[in-house]
C-alpha cells in the first residue's frame, strides 16, 4: 500500500481508508441526498456515474446522484432554469466555454470558501497550473473544482509511417504537409484529417504559437475584450489547411460526411489527425487489430517556440442556495475525487488527464504511464506544462464564448466549401463575435470578472 502524500486532510485519509479496506455497501442508515449534473453522455457519463457509486460507497452519511443532462450546453441551460426555479442541484459541471457566465452570475459558492466553511483544508498549489489557471480568477483563486481535463494531442499511424520510411511524429505543419504528399504517393487516401472543432484548430493552435484569440488577455482583464484572431497567425493556419485540402492531402471528416475523424482514425482511413487526449481511450477500443498507432505534442509552424497548450473539459460547481447539509456532501465529494486514487481511477477509465501534482506523481509512480494502454497520456501533461503560463495561454475568457465557437466554425465550413474566402470568412467570425461580446458586456454593465 502507497503512504499518504502529507498534504490529504484527516477527512480525505479516512474516506480512503474505507475505500481501500473492507469494502462493501455502506451500513443502511439516512443519508444526507444531493445531485450533481453533467453533461457527460454514453461511456463518458457511466464513467460518471461510477465514480458516484465510488464515493457512495466509501461513507454512510452522504448519497450523491449523478444525472447527465446531455451535453455540456444543456447542463448550463437546465441548471440557470433550476435555479430560478429553486429547484437547482447542489454541483453542476460546467465547461469550458461557460466559465465567465458561471463566474459572473453570482449564482455559486466558491469552492474555496466551501472548503473553509466545511473543515477542510486545501492546497490550491497542487493543481497544474496550465488546468487551475483556466478556471481561476485573475487574482488566481479558484472558485471551481477541475474534474474532466483533457489538452489536443496529435495521432498518428506508426506503421503508415514506417512504409514511407519515416518513424518519428512531425514535430512542425511543414513535416505534416511533406508526409502527408509521401503518404498519398504511396497509396493513403487521407494522410492528415481535421474537423471544424474550434478548440482543436484555434485555442490550441493560438496557445501554443503565443497568439491572441481576443484583446484583454483573452478577455481575463475585462468585458471589452475584442476578437482578433483575424489578424494572428490563426488565419495563416487556415490559409495552410485550404491549401492542403485543395490538393487533396488533408481531408475533413465529420460524422455528416461518413466518419469522424476518430473512426476514421481508428479504422486506418486517415493516418494522422489531431484530437483531445480523452480521445486516447476510444482510439484503444475501436482501432483496427494490430494497428501500432501514437500520440504526440501538437506540430507548430517552423521557427516558432512552444508555449503551453489549453486545458480543454469541464470544472464541478457548488451552485447557491442549497442547505448546510448538502454543502458538507458537496465538500467531501469534491475532497475525494482530488485522491490520487480517486484520480488514478478517472484516468483508468476515460483517458482524461490527472489535474493534481500529488495525482500525477501517485500515478507515474506505479508505472501508469508505461502500461501500452495508458502509454503516451503524459504528453497530455507535458503538452500544457510545455511553458510557465502567459497571459495569452492561461485560457480564454469571454462571455458568449459557446456562440462565439459556433460562428467561427460556421466561417470555417463556409471557408473550405469555397462559399467565402478565409480572409472574408474569419472577419466575418470577428465582427459577429465581436457583436455577442458587445451584448454580453451590456448584460453584465458595472461588473468585473473576478
Amino acid at each position: 500500500m502507497h503512504p499518504l502524500p502529507t498534504w490529504l486532510s484527516r477527512s480525505a485519509a479516512a474516506a480512503l481508508a474505507l475505500l481501500i479496506g473492507a469494502g462493501g455497501e455502506a451500513a443502511a442508515q439516512s443519508r444526507v441526498k444531493f445531485e450533481l449534473w453533467h453533461g457527460l453522455s454514453g461511456d463518458l457519463g457511466e464513467r460518471v456515474g461510477d465514480v458516484c457509486k465510488r464515493f457512495n460507497e466509501t461513507q454512510a452519511e452522504f448519497e450523491i446522484a449523478c444525472i447527465s443532462q446531455g451535453s455540456y450546453d444543456e447542463a448550463v441551460q437546465n441548471s440557470i432554469a433550476a435555479f430560478r426555479a429553486k429547484k437547482q442541484p447542489t454541483i453542476v459541471q460546467v465547461f469550458d466555454a461557460g466559465t465567465a457566465d458561471l463566474m459572473l452570475s453570482g449564482a455559486f459558492y466558491p469552492a474555496g470558501k466551501l472548503m473553509a466553511d466545511n473543515g477542510f483544508t486545501v492546497d490550491w498549489g497542487r493543481y497544474f497550473p496550465g488546468v487551475a489557471n483556466y478556471y481561476a480568477t485573475s487574482k488566481g483563486e479558484l472558485l471551481s473544482f477541475p474534474f474532466n481535463s483533457s489538452t489536443a494531442l496529435f495521432y498518428w499511424n506508426r506503421d503508415a509511417f514506417a512504409k514511407v520510411g519515416r518513424s518519428a511524429a512531425p514535430t512542425t505543419w511543414e513535416e505534416v504537409e511533406a508526409i502527408s504528399r509521401d503518404l498519398k504517393k504511396a497509396g493513403y487516401a487521407c494522410p492528415f484529417a481535421f474537423e471544424y472543432d474550434t478548440w482543436q484548430l484555434m485555442e490550441q493552435f493560438s496557445a501554443i504559437h503565443g497568439q491572441p484569440i481576443a484583446t484583454r488577455g483573452n478577455g481575463y482583464e475585462g468585458l471589452d475584450a475584442e476578437l482578433v484572431f483575424n489578424k494572428t497567425r490563426f488565419a495563416d493556419y487556415v490559409k495552410f489547411l485550404k491549401k492542403g485540402y485543395d490538393e487533396g492531402i488533408f481531408s475533413i471528416k465529420v460524422k455528416a460526411t461518413g466518419a469522424t475523424i476518430g473512426e476514421a482514425f481508428g479504422a486506418g482511413d486517415c493516418q494522422m489527425t489531431q484530437m483531445s487526449v480523452a480521445s486516447h481511450g476510444t482510439i484503444g477500443k475501436i482501432a483496427k487489430p494490430g494497428m501500432n498507432w501514437d500520440v504526440a505534442m501538437l506540430p507548430l509552424f517552423a521557427g516558432t517556440k512552444r508555449t503551453n497548450s489549453l486545458v480543454g473539459g469541464a470544472s464541478l460547481w457548488a451552485l447557491a442556495g442549497k442547505s448546510k447539509d448538502e454543502y458538507r456532501g458537496a465538500a467531501a465529494f469534491f475532497n475525494f475525487i482530488a485522491l490520487p486514487q480517486s484520480e488514478e481511477y478517472w484516468s483508468t477509465v476515460t483517458g482524461y488527464i490527472p489535474v493534481t501534482k500529488p495525482g500525477f506523481a501517485f500515478m507515474k509512480a506505479k508505472g501508469f504511464y508505461d502500461k501500452p494502454p495508458y502509454k503516451g497520456r503524459e504528453i497530455a501533461l507535458e503538452s500544457l506544462t510545455a511553458s510557465e503560463v502567459t497571459p495569452v495561454s492561461r485560457g480564454v475568457r469571454l462571455g458568449g464564448f459557446l456562440l462565439i465557437r459556433k460562428e467561427t466554425q460556421d466561417a470555417l465550413q463556409a471557408i473550405f466549401a469555397n462559399s467565402m474566402s478565409v480572409e472574408a470568412g474569419l472577419n466575418q467570425a470577428v465582427e459577429r463575435g465581436n457583436a455577442i461580446l458587445r451584448r454580453f458586456e451590456k448584460t453584465y454593465a458595472g461588473k468585473q470578472l473576478p
